[in-house]
């Protein structure tokens, strides 16, 4: 499997992580989990649980970008070096979104849709010739 193809991988996971963090407060209702989620006061759920649903978010065009600039045929590096960029933004995005520092937050959102849009334009332009 190539790193990129590993990176997928791992966008389609993290979202998972964040979710485990938000449903960890008190008296967790396995029941009802959206409207448990929904009820939480506790701030530390509420992040976890919005950095999940960005997460989820952001995997389909990362997802399209990587599969896109493979397929018009991008320097693997290129491709290989922005899709591990994009995971650790990502995974910084999280941690940022969880302890509340917003500013720190939307930067690394910024640069994780850089690097999505920076796929994908090589990848037009790789196919325009």
């Amino acid at each position: 499997m190539s790193i990129a193809y590993g990176c997928i991988l791992v966008a389609a996971l993290l979202p998972y992580i964040w979710v485990v963090i938000a449903k960890r407060g008190p008296g967790f209702d396995n029941h009802d989990p959206r409207a448990w989620l929904a009820r939480q006061d506790n701030p530390r759920s509420r992040r976890a649980n919005a950095a999940q649903l960005n997460a989820f978010e952001a995997f389909a065009p990362f997802a399209a970008a990587v599969l896109m600039a493979q397929a018009a045929g991008v320097d693997p590096t290129q491709v290989t070096l922005l899709s591990l960029a994009f995971i650790a933004l990502r995974v910084l995005h999280g941690i940022f979104y969880i302890a509340d520092l917003h500013l720190l937050r939307s930067l690394v959102w910024t640069a994780g849709l850089a690097c999505v849009l920076w796929l994908m334009v090589s990848a037009a332009l790789r196919v325009a010739g």
